[in-house]
């Protein structure tokens, strides 16, 4: 006989073990599934139409004066934009200002080399200078003709030329005046002074430099940019409503960032421009915000709220509690035995995230914001407020919850 094939008692001992170990872990499988069985019977008997409660967040319908505003997308822009060039020709001596400073309307922006025109100055004022002196002279000459011509010993000849030398001269000095106040002015013109307020930008020549009074590209860009505009447009539609706005006073715009998470600053609508775009059926808008901190910048791309009717003591739920189905909007509404049931809404303007119900919500009952989609008429709820609906109820004071957010 093959050794290989008998089997050896330590090899029988092994397999009796598993054989006896795999029976034991059935029959605990079985009895731990008999008891979960009979759990579940059980509690099916004691419970057989009990659900477990839907976990759901609400919010308190409330009275509260709602905002009704506008938004539109547009851009900042200066209120003031001014290239700074040369006037006249000559060497860029110096630059009075820092890139990026602030600087006051008079202030030094550059100087060009003065001294051609200081000369000019000087020689106009001696040609004025010497044509007086001719003039003094003349007339001294006029008043001896004057007095010895009706003694006949001047002719009328000689007096009329006289005269007219006078006129002459009188003529030249308004000329000499006139050439006088040019080259003052041509000699202010190379001192280069801020004409507004506001902030320079990069400076576009160097000093040392040669400017030119035809020149286009100029010295530095200067902006004011407190106060500053904001240019956006609002659908056709809409101008109504703006316009009622404007007519019974100021209107308040208000600059949020792009994702509307950020509000940048608060100003005042300024005017709608005189004509609708045809191609967009758009009107542009400009506003002007104060900027005081400097959170606005020319050319950046912003959402501004105008602000044009506030809507008294309405009742506001959060619009995510409002829904909409093949029949209407609608809500569900907390009762007091933590049930929901279906209310039909008329809703009216929605601003940011309340809507106006103007029929179909009371001041302080509850609604769901939250898993409408899992609800159905007497369907069982849970929140996480901390007071109860049937709370709320009892004491005439409805939970408020975080969701039901506030008028912006």
């Amino acid at each position: 006989m093959n050794p290989h094939l008998e089997t050896s008692p330590h090899c029988e001992h092994r397999i009796k073990t598993r054989a006896v170990m795999l029976g034991i872990a059935v029959a605990v499988g079985l009895v731990f599934a008999w008891r979960w069985h009979a759990d579940q019977a059980a509690a099916a008997d004691a419970h057989p139409n009990a659900r477990a409660p839907i976990r759901v967040e609400t919010a308190v319908a409330q009275r509260r004066d709602v905002p009704i505003y506008l938004e539109g997308l547009g851009t900042v822009q200066a209120y003031y934009t001014v290239t700074i060039t040369a006037r006249v020709d000559g060497q860029l001596q110096k630059v009075g200002f820092v890139e990026g400073q602030n600087v006051a309307k008079g202030a030094l922006i550059a100087q060009i080399d003065p001294r051609p025109y200081q000369a000019a100055l000087d020689q106009a004022l001696a040609m004025k200078a010497k044509d007086g002196a001719q003039l003094h002279s003349a007339q001294q000459d006029l008043q001896r003709y004057v007095v010895l011509a009706p003694q006949d010993l001047t002719s009328k000849q000689t007096l009329d030329a006289q005269r007219a030398l006078v006129a002459e001269l009188q003529a030249q000095i308004k000329a000499d005046e006139a050439t006088i106040e040019n080259a003052r002015t041509q000699l202010a013109y190379t001192t280069i002074t801020a004409p507004i307020d506001g902030r320079t930008g990069i400076r576009l020549v160097d000093p040392g430099n040669n400017v030119h009074a035809t020149d286009t590209t100029g010295i530095v860009v200067l902006t004011q940019v407190q106060p500053i505009s904001f240019i956006f447009t609002l659908p056709e539609d809409e101008l109504q409503a703006v316009s009622r706005a404007l007519a019974a006073g100021p209107v308040a715009v208000t600059a949020m960032s792009r994702d509307d998470q950020s509000e940048l600053d608060r100003g005042s609508l300024a005017l709608i421009d005189n004509q609708i775009d045809q191609t967009t059926g758009t009107a542009r808008l400009k506003a002007t915000f104060p900027n005081t901190a400097n959170r606005l910048w020319p050319g950046e791309f912003i959402n501004a709220r105008v602000l044009v009717e506030t809507t008294r003591n309405a009742v506001t739920i959060p619009s995510a509690a409002v829904q909409r189905g093949p029949t209407g909007v609608f809500t569900y509404v907390v009762k007091a035995d933590s049930t929901v049931e279906v209310r039909a809404l008329q809703i009216g303007t929605e601003s940011g995230a309340l809507t106006v119900v103007s029929q179909g919500i009371r001041d302080g009952e509850v609604v769901v914001t939250s898993n409408q989609y899992r609800l159905q008429p007497g369907a069982q709820i849970r929140t996480s407020d901390a007071a109860s609906p049937a709370r709320a109820a009892t004491t005439g004071r409805a939970p408020r919850s975080a969701s039901a957010g506030g008028a912006r």
